[in-house]
């Protein structure tokens, strides 16, 4: 980090800026907000919810303490619900390119879009960093993305009754296959699933369903690749599969939805001065401070001794970077003390509720 030229009247100053909108980013804004504390948000994607909304939107989460099932979207509205109180400020669509130290000890973050801001704190909630699909290598085949070349499904609606060939061999790719192959509302014409090799990285009861389909002639399996395509009048209409024994087959092909995973990308992250291990920030399990006093690291960006990628590891860690932010903040406050939205009048204030009364 340099030093950055004298503040200037365009920046936004404030107390707190999230790195990150997706879950763990979300529920800092409102671990922050129950201390008072506003914050900015920036996103790369153009709307809020990271990972789960962007990959999985209507895949079931089981995992979310008091929740016993919900989609990704469901997650997300609900967390932009319980933050509606905090009146957090989002920057969407934009990557942080710069976070300089300042001589008063607050930091400047600049980002793609220019907006530019003076906090005292920052949060990175990033996830796996900027997450990038990885792409199917067919020279041309990039002229299809978006309309006939898929790498997430965001409306399962879009696919209904199309011959769609699906590459993968991994969870998504599975899953997918078997939503799509099977009855129901989003049942497509045909199914092909297509991987390199008759192994799969996926569930056994995954795979096991996609063979039964297969012996049912619901679906078929190809072991191969795509190495090109065919188009009529600037539309998809067939890909090239070659198989182990060497031939090639044209596939007809309304859609092509690829599922290789993600390459996980720290990006201008990396350029910050922090403790990095394993493209991971250090932080320690007191303040989730990572290397660099006032900076916070929160859900799966970070790692520690012990360290779980999980949702509800992330909550948790946000609570307490948000203490330990807050007497950063605050320092005349002296010791923060915790209190409870169950009975915290203040807390309830905050939060636009009334405080309710209890029978002695």
């Amino acid at each position: 980090m340099t030093q950055s030229p004298a503040p200037q009247s365009a920046w936004i100053e404030t107390d707190a800026v999230i790195v990150g909108a997706g879950p763990v980013g979300l529920f800092q804004v409102f671990e922050l907000g129950l201390l008072e504390i506003k914050a900015h948000v920036i996103d790369s994607l153009a709307y809020p919810g990271g990972q789960p909304i962007e990959l999985y939107p209507d895949k079931p989460i089981y995992d979310i303490p008091a929740i016993p099932v919900c989609t990704g979207k469901e997650l997300t509205d609900a967390l932009l619900k319980q933050i509606e109180p905090f009146g957090a400020t989002f920057h969407l669509g934009q990557t942080v390119t710069q976070v300089q130290r300042q001589d008063d000890g607050r930091f400047f973050v600049e980002t793609s879009k220019g907006t530019q801001l003076l906090t005292k704190t920052l949060f990175i909630a990033a996830g796996v960093g900027a997450f990038e699909p990885r792409t199917l290598k067919v020279e041309g085949l990039e002229r299809f993305d978006g309309s006939q070349l898929f790498y997430r499904v965001k409306n399962p609606a879009d696919f209904a009754g199309k011959n769609l060939l699906i590459v993968g061999g991994g969870d998504s790719a599975l899953d997918w296959t078997l939503q799509f192959a099977a009855d129901g509302a989003h049942r497509a014409e045909s199914v092909i699933l297509v991987h390199r090799r008759d192994g799969f990285k996926a569930a056994p009861a995954s795979v096991a369903k996609m063979r039964e389909l297969c012996e049912a002639y619901e679906m078929q399996f190809i072991v191969g690749q795509v190495t090109g395509f065919d188009e009529r009048e600037g539309r998809l209409v067939g890909a090239k599969v070659t198989g182990g024994d060497g031939v090639t087959r044209v596939v007809p092909t309304d859609a092509l939805l690829v599922f290789f995973g993600l390459s996980p990308k720290l990006g201008p992250i990396a350029e910050w001065g922090l403790q990095i291990e394993r493209k991971q920030l250090v932080v320690d399990t007191e303040k989730f401070s990572t290397s660099i006093p006032g900076i916070f690291a929160v859900g799966d960006i970070n790692t520690y001794p012990g360290k779980k990628k999980l949702i509800l590891s992330g909550f948790h860690e946000c609570a307490l970077a948000a203490f330990a932010a807050a007497a950063l903040i605050f320092p005349e406050k002296g010791k923060i003390h915790l209190q409870y939205t169950t009975t915290s009048p203040k807390l309830h204030k905050v939060l636009g509720v009334e405080s309710p009364v209890f029978d002695d």
